[in-house]
């Protein structure tokens, strides 16, 4: 069973990575922002953190399939299903900004169209895993192995290839609107989260 083990780590630690991106939604600062752009802070937040959850609990389950004895065909199960769930959250990130409309800032409807163009191209590419995941040959333990690693290795790619859009969008005066918001405080990742 030693193929599955380090490989499927790799996954989560790999996984681990991309996960940050919604929870860089949650901003920092703190000084006054208008009514206008604190309502939508709020309205984009709380949209924002039963997604949060969401890829959190999807993260954890490919985290828990990392043991000794976890059999191909549970891994690609678990992982098919998590990639399907990470898939369908950052959909529903980019339909709530979209749903938000423009920001009250400068440029405020460029960021916020490429901020959804950016969160639909994740849903995308969470969608493309699952695939390769639910085709991988779990009745070979090398093959599969090394389906895992490519997996890992697009994985890698996706948390590296960052939130620029969505850095851009939490600038300046939306940023400290988002920070007083207390769903996006709680989408930040508490203790709790952290720790698991």
């Amino acid at each position: 069973m030693e193929g599955t083990n380090p490989v499927n780590k790799k996954l989560a630690a790999a996984l681990s990575g991309g996960a940050v991106l919604v929870l860089a939604l949650s901003g920092c600062g703190g000084d006054d922002s208008s009514e206008k752009l604190n309502s939508w802070a709020k309205e984009v937040c709380d949209e924002v953190q039963p997604q949060a959850k969401k890829i959190e609990a999807a993260n954890t389950s490919i985290q828990k399939q990392t043991s000794d004895n976890s059999t191909p065909a549970d891994v690609q199960k678990t992982d098919s299903q998590a990639f399907q769930d990470m898939s369908d959250a950052y959909k529903a990130i980019g339909a709530a900004v979209n749903k938000a409309g423009a920001p009250d800032v400068e440029d405020g409807k460029k960021k916020q169209a490429d901020a959804v163009k950016e969160l639909n191209g994740i849903s995308t590419s969470y969608a493309d895993l699952k695939k390769q995941v639910d085709a991988l040959d779990t009745k070979d333990q090398g093959k599969f192995a090394d389906g895992l690693k490519d997996i890992a290795t697009e994985l890698d790619k996706l948390g590296q290839s960052g939130n620029v859009a969505l850095n851009k969008l939490q600038e300046g005066e939306v940023g400290q609107a988002m920070t007083k918001q207390e769903s996006c405080k709680s989408a930040s990742g508490s203790p709790s989260a952290t720790n698991g």
